[in-house]
């Protein structure tokens, strides 16, 4: 299966679910959230994966560009993107709700849950950031294709 085929690059690629900082990644395959129901027919439903979640968006992606060009410091050097599609943050961001990775994000949050508009609660927004903010451009996790809720 896709699922298993993916499971398999990213144990080559070293990822594991032992490890936050190194847990499995899987992308973004749909582009469609908000119709109730899905033509899986027509190929606007799906994301584009010729391109890294942070080049959907032409215009976003062209906002990287500009930020890579004109980045001018001598102790940093010139990057793309500034964040990473998986991190342990990004684990625990999706899996709040889910011990023991609720424990886990209080411990990384000093004790207390992160302000409530930057925990995860909605698939829907969270794939429009995908497409619009330049500070983010996460991909999924395995749990999006196989946890029931």
């Amino acid at each position: 299966s896709n699922f298993e085929y993916l499971m398999a690059l990213n144990t080559i690629a070293g990822r594991t679910f032992n490890d936050l900082d190194q847990y499995p990644v899987f992308p973004w395959i749909l582009a469609d959230y908000t119709c109730s129901e899905l033509d899986l027919t027509n190929p606007a439903t799906f994301r584009d994966l010729t391109k890294p979640v942070g080049a959907l968006n032409e215009e976003r992606m062209q906002q990287f560009v500009e930020r890579y060009n004109t980045f001018d410091d001598p102790d940093i050097p010139k990057f793309l993107y500034g964040s990473h599609y998986s991190t342990a943050a990004i684990v625990l961001f999706y899996l709040v709700r889910l011990e023991p990775f609720t424990s886990l994000h209080l411990k990384l949050q000093g004790g207390h849950f992160d302000c409530a508009d930057r925990l995860f609660h909605s698939i829907e927004e969270c794939w429009e950031s995908c497409l619009h903010s330049v500070s983010n451009v996460k991909e999924l996790i395995p749990e999006f294709f196989y946890l029931p809720d």
